[in-house]
């Protein structure tokens, strides 16, 4: 079936979206441990950027498992298959111009490095939320990790399934020394740049 597959090219590309909008748009990508503040810090940086007039959207795990991916499971497969999706729908985002940030615990370098590859490397941003595992248990609002610790949830990442760290991330947060307001003007900072169009 593929072998009929032809891709659509479109005469609007990126920049002249970007154009149209005044400001690039990339891949906000927050990795850390469930948590750990990344959709806390996730949306307030959506209402950040869109207060200042940008572009953007926001993907959270939760949301997504509801709608697009409520068919997958935990697996290894599903998981990889979840993150995949994500990757694609990013892409699509950004060639329409928007800015995409994405709050994913995404434990595996593999998994980040696959969404690198698929939204092309100059459209990543990668974002550590470095939270400690004891300060992420007290927080726990969802009661996960205290499920995890009696083994009614199997793999869960950080109890018996790994936390793979970010070798180079463009910024690392730990939300102990930082609030979140902190957090989100540090990364606005970070991103003042590539926001500019470039030719």
């Amino acid at each position: 079936m593929s072998q009929n597959i032809i891709n659509q090219e479109y005469s609007i590309t990126k920049f002249e979206q970007n154009s149209l909008k005044n400001h690039q748009s990339f891949l906000i990508w927050v990795t850390g441990l469930s948590g750990s503040g990344k959709s806390t810090i996730a949306n307030e940086l959506f209402n950040t950027l869109f207060n200042k007039g940008f572009h953007a959207y926001a993907l959270d795990g939760d949301n997504i498992r509801l709608g697009l991916n409520k068919d997958l499971a935990f697996s290894n497969a599903d998981r990889t298959e979840n993150l995949r999706r994500i990757g694609e729908v990013s892409k699509l985002l950004i060639d329409a111009g928007i800015i995409t940030i994405a709050a994913f615990v995404s434990p595996l370098i593999e998994h980040r490095e696959s969404i690198k590859s698929i939204v092309g490397s100059e459209n990543f941003i990668e974002i550590f939320v470095s939270t400690p595992i004891e300060e992420c248990e007290k927080r726990d609002v969802k009661g996960l990790y205290a499920k995890a610790r009696k083994g009614e949830i199997k793999d869960f990442t950080g109890i018996d399934a790994p936390y793979e760290i970010p070798l180079s991330p463009n910024i690392e947060i730990n939300t102990i020394q930082l609030s979140v307001e902190k957090a989100v003007e540090k990364i606005f900072d970070y991103l003042t740049d590539k926001l500019t169009i470039k030719q």
